[in-house]
């Protein structure tokens, strides 16, 4: 019998009502942010529905916590107990502007531990597994949920920061890793040191790459590629935030969708410049509602990831949690619009994990004329004969997607940054 037993649509809404007026009747006496937000609404525990709700409170955004943490240093008051309640500390990764700090209580705690184990169960990972973590020990969420959930499962948990790449191969191979856990970017990292250091990944025991910190594990091109450098490992893409936990799992059926864990979150996908639900198939914002993060708890909170919901239900796994095809596609203040057309990273992201020759890459966006232009540089590989030719690809496969001309040009082998965790490789001029 599963673990996670399969509701419908209405037995999902019905478990969500019921936590949100659990979590309500915690915050509206303790949580001095969420406090003015809920009685200006007219919203209490005693919600009948998720139409009101969803209708009634406004959105959270980033910039709303960023200046909280600034008149309330250095938490903020989106705190729902006094501090003496709190035990953990985490803070953002500040891409994408000012860091967070965030406070998490024991409870709420394990409720990400929970979100975690769910994880690990759709990714068929269990007691038995050797788990390795190529992560450095930072103040971020990921690492520490991912680390706890496993070790309480029973699996062996062999923690990778502070090592060289090669250092991290040689233990994946000498203690018979069978799960690995870093960014996508990583995962191809690690083949290249392996292929530089002589080690032959087919003669590991890795059977499966849980990867997250950035688009890539549901992106077909990137998946495909990862799997035929790691032979015998399937890549489980997931994605979380630091101030939301982990909030999706890679659907068992299909790798190129997340579900996001609708036990434990309410998802909408809204239009970012109108607030609109958009229809499944459209392009919208993620917005979530955690509804066990009770120390620290987000309402309707605007994630910036774009999403598409996939028109399906229930999934071909059978479940009728929101599905996310393609997984997390970008963030909604990355596009750029370039002599007329719409470009999100993530589109030209794919174009570019097709070509095994190219070992890394950069694009450069020049603001400095009136209208933005790219570039991109490409790093190739050492097994690549005629440059030009690799070269003349990549400019047509861009023109066929996008009807722009961009130009590539070539980089000194070894010159580009490699990345252990988020890669930055769009960079502004």
């Amino acid at each position: 019998m599963t673990l996670y037993p399969q509701l419908d649509r209405a037995a999902i809404e019905r478990d969500q009502i019921s936590k949100l007026r659990v979590l309500l009747a915690e915050l509206i006496p303790g949580n001095p942010f969420y406090c003015s937000k809920l009685q200006s609404a007219g919203i209490d525990s005693e919600i009948s529905n998720l139409y009101d709700f969803l209708e009634g409170l406004p959105l959270t955004s980033k910039k709303e916590l960023v200046d909280d943490q600034r008149r309330t240093p250095p938490y903020g008051s989106n705190l729902t107990y006094p501090l003496e309640r709190y035990t953990r500390f985490s803070q953002t990764s500040a891409t994408s502007g000012t860091p967070m700090g965030w406070l998490d209580a024991p409870e709420s705690w394990q409720w990400m531990l929970g979100n975690w184990r769910r994880i690990y169960h759709s990714a068929g990972v269990s007691r038995g597994d050797r788990l390795f973590f190529a992560f450095s020990f930072a103040p971020f969420l990921g690492f520490w949920t991912a680390f706890e959930a496993a070790v309480q499962m029973g699996c062996l948990c062999i923690p990778g920061g502070g090592l060289s790449s090669a250092s991290r191969l040689k233990l994946i191979r000498e203690h018979r890793v069978t799960v690995l856990l870093c960014t996508p970017t990583y995962a191809l990292r690690l083949a290249q040191v392996a292929s530089e250091e002589k080690m032959d990944l087919k003669q590991g025991e890795v059977k499966k790459i849980i990867v997250a910190g950035e688009p890539g594990g549901s992106v077909p091109s990137l998946r495909a590629r990862i799997e035929r450098l790691w032979p015998g490992a399937a890549v489980v893409d997931h994605h979380g935030m630091t101030e939301t936990g982990p909030v999706s799992y890679g659907c068992p059926v299909r790798p190129d969708v997340l579900h996001v864990m609708e036990s434990a979150y309410i998802p909408e996908v809204l239009d970012p410049s109108s607030g609109r639900r958009v229809p499944p198939g459209e392009k919208g914002e993620l917005i979530l509602t955690s509804l066990g993060r009770t120390g620290s708890p987000l309402l309707r909170y605007r994630t910036g990831d774009l999403v598409e919901a996939a028109p399906e239900q229930p999934c071909q796994c059978g479940t009728y949690e929101l599905a996310l095809q393609g997984g997390i596609l970008g963030r909604t203040d990355d596009m750029i619009i370039v002599r007329g057309v719409n470009i999100y990273p993530s589109a030209v992201d794919e174009i570019l994990h097709q070509f095994e020759e190219v070992a890394e890459y950069r694009v450069e966006i020049n603001t400095t004329q009136v209208l933005p232009e790219l570039k991109i540089q490409i790093e190739p590989s050492l097994q690549v004969k005629d440059l030009e030719v690799l070269i003349r690809r990549i400019e047509s496969s861009l023109h066929k997607a996008f009807a722009l001309r961009i130009p590539v040009q070539s980089a000194p082998v070894g010159s580009l940054p490699r990345f252990e965790m988020k890669a930055v490789r769009w960079v502004r001029s």
